[in-house]
């Protein structure tokens, strides 16, 4: 990121440059496996990436809340008059959800000045949505000597999501890019929200995604759809045990879907959850171990499983998948995010990784009639202000 420009960019739009905007920095996420778990109670292993929003914010005298992005033409002013209706400037969505939330917990936001830059690819499932939040939440927590903990702030854009901008999303995202920290992966249970923070130090390998630059046109209500379906499977699971949530149930109770759950659709929307939380906890192990080897099994494993069961991947997915599982060097590789297109995640060793892309991309264009994009970041931490 070049800071000096992204000033300059603040001080063309808004002017004054004796009074200095302040630098916010909120990283993307990518889930490394534990798909489709979150909202189900159950474990993911997400981590924050140097890709991600940064944000330039300065205090104004007007009443007036002024939004602006140089990732494409749309500037918003809006009055400060209380609680924000969601507008149709997508976007904008984002932050006016979270700025609601400091409203509602009776803290007083006064006129104010912004200026975005995201580098997460847009709809690649990489959580730009979540970074947005949480990079304004965090901004206005600094600004306002509010006194949120990072918990709260978290538990705040979620809710600006699920309930101001519409997309009903479990915990992860935004818990992710808020708790990140440098070369580490979060294990989280999404029930309680106990975590810990996994060092993945990868050595001789990769950590490689690849975007299907696919439109994923049918996220938004397969994703509904599929939690609906869960929701019936605990439903009929009840008169087996009274649980909550699928992920109270463990991989050696799946055998016993058969006798509770005459849909097929629903009986291998379970089997995806609760097997996935069971990768989960063994990938967390054998990583402590240094075993990359069987967490990449585990990440192909899972893949399988949201393409069998789960039924949430797609031509593309399954290409970048099954090609690429063919190419030397590959310890594993899956989708990651809500599927339907956006990314996949891969471990790879680094000798091999050039040939990988190259191969890779070109078999993909052949089948697709698509090009794909290849990432290799960093962990990194999670969202705070950057002191310049």
């Amino acid at each position: 990121m070049d800071y000096k420009n992204f000033a300059k960019e603040f001080y063309e739009k808004y002017g004054n440059r004796s009074n200095k905007p302040v630098l916010f920095f909120s990283p993307g996420r990518v889930n490394i496996i534990g798909e489709h778990t979150d909202y189900n109670g159950g474990y993911v292993f997400p981590c924050s990436l140097n890709y991600g929003t940064y944000l330039f914010i300065r205090k104004i005298q007007d009443n007036t809340l002024k939004f602006s992005t140089i990732n494409f033409h749309e500037d918003v002013e809006t009055e400060l008059k209380g609680l924000f209706i969601k507008t149709s400037e997508k976007w904008i969505n984002y932050p006016l959800g979270v700025i609601n939330e400091f409203f509602k917990r009776g803290i007083k936001i006064t006129g104010l000045e912004f200026l975005y830059y995201g580098d997460v690819p847009n709809e690649a499932g990489l959580s730009s949505s979540a970074s947005i939040e949480m990079v304004t939440a965090v901004a206005l927590n600094d600004f306002f000597n509010a006194g949120f903990d990072t918990l709260e702030l978290v538990k705040m854009s979620q809710k600006a999501e699920n309930e101001f901008v519409g997309m009903n999303c479990g915990i992860m995202d935004q818990f992710a890019v808020g708790f990140g920290k440098k070369d580490h992966a979060i294990f989280l249970n999404c029930d309680n929200l106990s975590f810990q923070q996994v060092p993945l130090i990868l050595n001789n390998y990769s950590l490689i995604i690849t975007n299907t630059n696919k439109k994923r046109g049918l996220t938004d209500s397969k994703y509904n759809e599929r939690r609906g379906e869960c929701d019936k499977a605990v439903e009929l699971l009840q008169a087996y045990k009274p649980i909550r949530n699928l992920s109270e149930l463990t991989p050696d109770e799946i055998a016993i879907l058969d006798k509770y759950i005459e849909d097929p659709i629903v009986r291998k929307r379970a089997k995806h959850v609760i097997s996935e939380n069971g990768r989960v906890l063994e990938a967390v192990e054998v990583l402590k171990n240094n075993n990359i080897i069987r967490f990449g099994e585990l990440m192909n494993l899972s893949h399988d499983s949201l393409k069998n069961d789960y039924e949430v991947t797609g031509s593309e997915l399954d290409t970048l998948v099954y090609e690429g599982r063919k190419l030397p060097g590959v310890v594993g590789t899956r989708m990651t995010g809500a599927g339907f297109g956006g990314c996949t995640v891969s471990i790879i060793k680094k000798d091999d990784t050039a040939n990988y892309m190259t191969k890779l991309s070109a078999i993909y264009h052949s089948k697709t009639g698509i090009l794909p994009d290849f990432y290799q970041p960093a962990i990194s931490n999670g969202a705070g202000r950057i002191d310049l």
